[in-house]
């Protein structure tokens, strides 16, 4: 026995795959494991909640703090600065932002993602704890240190209208809004379009000064009088009692008859200076659905619960109320803005185009390999998304849209190991080996092979999981669901699949007649028992049986037919025709001349599609699902004054949507609050949100919402006295403006300049796309600004305090004290009456009272003889970024318009513009975010190819066989590019660059099974001829093995990407089937296109495309690329020897 032959003996004695042959000694325990991986990996996928986006957990911390009385510029300097100066100590702060409001600061600090939530609350709460000693002594409380919980949105709104009064809807709202929020999965029913109960005193100033009554003697009265007080315990009679005053006011008459002053026996009562309303707290809010007025609440699911369990349970209360006669038939209840529809529309077309994409798997492994071994190969799909949403759940994960889509990529390659086991344990046993050495030989065959292709794509997908900020923590379950249900793949095809192979397998003789007779017989029998379910008007399952039935009788009359055509004919066919184009290919310098032109074709694709300046985006452009109309009005406006205007923006709105009717779900609006940011009060007296749904895409008949909102943005526009920003729903994780230009400086006043100054010189040049660009503060605030003269103050024994409390009072009010009803309890409000209260000159001659510090007389002084006021206006906020001053400019895009463009014209304008030292400006938001994205999908992609090459390198041993497959994965990018601008889509840098990455883990796959295959065939071939002294075969030879490893190899190589292409290609075109209603109704719903189409399809093309020519190249190049190097070690080693001799 020579060397060679010693050599592969011991590797085929190495080649023994010991966990395959322990489950084949233990056939009995695989097949119950089967089942119980089965059963569990079902109960836990029912059990995960479902969302439709995973719940982000970014560690973001508010710190807010009040201080009722202070302008903006104040807050900045007595609250914001001194917990900004604590804070610039903190570690792994990515960055530091806050907005001093009037009245309010409000600081967030985001962390690092690398760091838990607990940690950075704990580590913030620290350091605002050492800001304490620096802050004002005289604020009402402490900072709120917080953190930002993500999860914490609006599921759904419950709006409530009919012939009622504000009472009766209010009575009902509350009865909801206790039931809602017993439920363990909300966390908030907020009740909008009716305001809080208030006990109003609406004091007469003139009644006051004349009975010498101020502020503080009905806020002492109200406060001695209404009171509940334990006196202790009292034993008597061998019994303990405790004793409780008790004299909580209990109706308005006892508030009324207050006696707030008695004075030479003569008794004031609060209701001679004042009068007492059971009321609301001024009006902030108002709500409308279809133009009608309602009283909405806005329902908050808690973080980790089921949304689809949370919304049955609101509908379950909404009808049991409505059945128990508590909800009356009059009162109209309507759900609005339900976000389990789009979750529950989206799982569905998901999980049908995982169906599909099975189905379509099987039959194609069916026509290649028959329906016994397509069925061995096609339980790998079941079996590792069953063990996947095992390992899921323990992880506390949830079904949502990044999931299920990874599980679609995912679908064709959990086959791949299965076909590679399956196809070569039937080719050595049809060659005459028993099942049981055929699946150990087979196995023990591909088992490295298949280990380090699902390695490789483990490895590109694993650099994803270092991806850092909002968008790594959004992105990370793509990898994470990809790495385990490929590694579940691989324990499926090394364990389980070889088991029922080595048990079932037979050799499917293709050429055997079908017992027609037999096959008839059986699907008679599934129709007559499907009738009796019919009769029952059980339709789900009698369509099932008579499904069954219609698919043997197809089967019998067309599949088995075609199939047999397909492997007796098309599959040797293409076998031999594959074979004579190979060895064509590897004679000679061909294998140069199809390698250069290869490596032109690559050239020629990038060209091709970047030399017709695609449109790049950083998100996939998708069609909305609601339309948000924010209408604004100059600050200060009075929210009457608000919804008169909005009307007249809703009846523009209605009016552009007339034609559109059947497709609208609602039409909402809320007067008082706009859509809101990080820094934006979203409740603001000024502005009305106006909310527009629409149905699902499948029912919107071929309407384009991005048409209709674009019609809607043009109708609004030039809209007089009022600024409108019509938006559409975010597609993913929030980024920002796509036009945010931050400046940034030290002086207030010289940073508006700069920033009006650019906002001027940007509008100037008009730029196309640009919706509105505006400022993220407005200037114009009206204000009265009070001027107190400090030496007349102390002159007079006052304080600067007093007055402005005083005024405070008078215009905002005192809480004086509670107001008991049941289990509530509401605030007891004095103030001005409104003739007093909004009348300035009464306001300023008020009459503080105090005794005399002269004669210690008591003594009234009016404010106007110690203070003036004087009109103007000052800023809304004062935004600070990283402990700088900042103004941003931003705006939204027109839909339609490139956002990358408009950014690079922005850029040029700016390098032209001469900013003065100490200011500088950045472009941030979506630009940011997708300059970092990019920055990192490059890295990534990098780091991927490194790791499958040192994991190709280990395998083989080899630098030069590692070479040949990257150089397929790099060639890959040929039917990216070419695909993407023969179709003129757009290079979405989000997910046509995840799809490059996944491609590269792909790809590597096939190249690693042919190579390793056709070594395999030449150490084989080594050790079987007599090379006579030669370490070399020669070049027929070479091309001998390379050719039939080709040949061997080209079944698997083409399932494998027929199966991953077929896999994702429902979701690419957006087929839904909805296979429920096919069983229940023999209703399809067949429809092409979905909302989820709109997210994921760049991804799913890039895959499509890539995969598609990298098998044709995998196929020819590869082998081209190792006759290449065979030639040149043949070379060189001919070179050494003439150099020997």
């Amino acid at each position: 026995m020579n060397d060679n032959t010693k050599n592969t003996a011991a590797e085929n004695k190495q080649r023994q795959f010991k966990p395959t042959f322990a489950a084949l000694k233990n056939k009995n325990s695989i097949f119950i494991l089967t089942v119980l991986l089965s059963l569990y990996g079902l109960f836990s996928y029912v059990g995960m909640p479902r969302e439709l986006f995973p719940e982000v957990v970014i560690p973001n911390i508010s710190i807010s703090t009040l201080y009722p009385g202070n302008s903006p510029v104040d807050i900045e300097n007595l609250v914001t600065r001194p917990i900004e100066k604590e804070l610039k100590s903190l570690k792994n702060v990515k960055k530091l932002s806050s907005a001093s409001f009037e009245d309010m600061s409000l600081i967030i600090v985001e962390f690092n993602t690398d760091i838990e939530v607990k940690q950075a609350l704990q580590d913030t709460k620290d350091k605002v704890d050492k800001a304490l000693s620096e802050l004002p002594d005289d604020l009402p409380n402490d900072p709120v240190v917080e953190d930002i919980d993500m999860a914490d949105f609006p599921i759904l709104n419950v709006n409530l209208s009919g012939d009622y009064g504000l009472d009766d809807l209010k009575h009902f709202a509350e009865e909801l809004q206790d039931k809602f929020e017993s439920l363990p999965e909300v966390s908030e029913a907020d009740i909008k379009g009716i305001d809080e109960r208030e006990i109003k005193i609406n004091a007469d100033l003139h009644k006051m000064e004349a009975n010498g009554i101020s502020f503080k003697d009905i806020e002492t009265a109200i406060g001695d009088e209404n009171i509940t007080m334990s006196a202790g315990t009292l034993i008597t009679d061998n019994t303990r009692r405790s004793i409780r005053t008790s004299a909580d006011y209990t109706s308005m008459e006892q508030i009324k008859n207050t006696i707030v002053k008695v004075t030479n026996n003569k008794v004031v009562y609060l209701k001679d200076v004042a009068e007492v309303v059971d009321g609301y707290e001024e009006l902030s809010s108002i709500s409308r659905l279809e133009n009608n007025p309602v009283v909405s609440l806005s329902l908050s699911k808690k973080s980790g619960e089921n949304l689809l369990a949370a919304t049955d349970q609101i509908y379950k209360i909404i009808n049991e109320l409505k059945e128990s006669g508590f909800l009356p038939e009059g009162l109209k209840v309507t759900v609005t803005n339900d976000t389990s529809e789009d979750v529950r529309g989206m799982i569905s077309d998901l999980e049908n185009s995982i169906i599909m994409g099975m189905i379509l798997v099987v039959l194609i492994l069916y026509l290649f390999m028959g329906l016994r071994n397509a069925l061995f190969s096609g339980l790998a799909i079941p079996m590792s998304m069953f063990i996947s949403f095992i390992v899921l759940s323990q992880m506390g994960y949830t079904i949502n849209q990044m999931i299920l889509f990874s599980l679609i990529l995912a679908l064709g390659m959990l086959v791949d190991n299965a076909i590679v086991v399956v196809e070569n344990v039937y080719r050595l046993h049809e060659e005459g080996l028993s099942p049981l050495e055929a699946t150990k030989k087979g196995v023990s065959e591909i088992a490295g092979p298949i280990i380090s292709s699902t390695a490789t794509t483990v490895a590109a997908f694993f650099p994803l999981l270092m991806w850092g900020g909002i968008m790594g923590e959004f992105m990370k379950y793509l990898p994470i669901t990809l790495i385990i249900v490929l590694t579940s793949s691989l324990f499926v095809a090394l364990i389980l699949n070889p088991v029922f192979t080595a048990t079932f397998v037979k050799i499917d003789d293709i050429k055997s007649k079908l017992k027609y007779k037999r096959v008839i017989t059986i699907a008679s029998i599934f129709i007559a028992i499907s009738i009796p379910f019919y009769i029952a008007a059980s339709y789900f399952m009698a369509n099932i049986l008579a499904c069954i039935a219609l698919i043997m009788l197809i089967n019998l009359l067309a599949l088995r037919p075609f199939a047999r055509w397909f492997q007796l004919k098309m599959l040797v066919t293409l076998e031999d025709l594959y074979e004579k184009t190979l060895r064509f290919a590897l004679k000679g310098y061909r294998p140069l001349l199809f390698f250069f032109a290869t490596f032109m074709l690559m050239i020629g694709a990038i060209s091709f599609y970047f030399g017709s300046n695609p449109t790049v985006v950083f998100f996939p452009d998708n069609d909305p699902k609601s339309v948000y109309v924010t209408m604004e009005l100059p600050l200060g406006t009075d929210i009457h004054k608000t919804d008169e205007v909005s009307v007249r923006v809703e009846n523009i709105i209605n009016k552009t949507l007339e034609p559109y009717q059947d497709i609208i779900r609602s039409i909402a609006t809320n007067v008082g609050s706009g859509k809101g940011g990080m820094f934006e009060s979203a409740r603001a007296a000024n502005k009305s949100l106006t909310t527009i749904s629409f149905v699902e895409y499948k029912d919107r008949k071929g309407h384009s919402t991005s048409e209709i909102m674009k019609l809607i943005s043009k109708n609004l526009k030039g809209f007089i006295g009022a600024k409108i920003f019509v938006e559409k729903d975010e597609n993913g994780p929030p980024v920002g403006h796509p036009i945010n230009l931050e400046i940034s400086g030290d002086n207030f006043e010289e940073l508006l300049t700069i920033s009006n100054n650019i906002k001027e010189m940007l509008d100037a040049d008009k730029i196309p796309g640009v919706e509105e660009l505006k400022l993220d503060l407005d200037q114009g605030k009206p204000e009265m600004l009070i001027n107190i003269d400090r030496d007349k103050v102390r002159r007079f024994g006052l304080s600067t305090s007093q007055v402005a409390s005083a005024l405070r009072n008078s215009l905002y009010g005192l809480e004086v004290s509670k107001f008991k009803d049941g289990e509530d309890e509401f605030d007891i409000m004095l103030r001005l009456s409104d003739e007093y209260r909004y009348d300035v000159p009464a306001l300023m001659n008020q009459k503080i009272s105090m005794m005399s510090p002269v004669n210690n007389k008591f003594i009234q002084i009016p404010i106007s003889s110690v203070a003036s006021y004087t009109y103007g206006s000052t800023y809304e906020r004062i935004n600070r970024i990283d402990n700088k001053r900042v103004v941003t400019i931003y705006s939204n895009v027109v839909e339609g318009f490139n956002a990358n463009v408009i950014n690079a014209r922005i850029r040029e304008i700016m390098a032209d513009y001469n900013m003065p030292k100490g200011y500088s400006f950045k472009l941030t938001g979506e630009q940011e975010e997708q300059e970092e994205t990019q920055n990192f999908l490059a890295e990534a992609l990098m780091i991927a190819l490194a790791l499958i090459t040192l994991i190709l390198v280990t395998q083989f041993n080899s630098a030069v066989k590692p070479l040949i497959i990257m150089i397929t994965v790099l060639f890959s990018t040929i039917g990216v590019f070419l695909g993407l601008g023969t179709f003129q889509m757009p290079f979405v840098i989000l997910m046509t660059g995840i799809g490059i990455i996944s491609l590269a883990g792909i790809v590597v796959n096939n190249g690693i099974v042919l190579v390793d295959y056709i070594d395999l065939l030449r150490k084989e071939k080594k050790a079987n001829t007599d090379l006579k002294g030669k370490k070399y075969l020669s070049a027929q030879q070479e091309i001998d093995c390379i050719a039939k490893a080709g040949k061997t190899r080209l079944r698997p190589v083409l399932l494998t990407a027929i199966t991953t292409v077929l896999g994702l290609l429902p979701l690419a075109v957006g087929m839904n089937f909805n296979f429920l209603t096919l069983f229940s109704r023999f209703d399809p719903q067949l429809s092409f296109g979905s909302d989820s189409t709109a997210f994921w399809g760049p991804m799913s093309w890039t895959v499509i495309f890539g995969l598609t020519v990298a098998t044709f190249l995998t196929l020819v190049i590869a082998p081209v690329m190792f006759r290449i190097s065979t030639q040149v070690e043949h070379r060189l080693y001919r070179f050494a020897e003439k150099k020997k001799k």
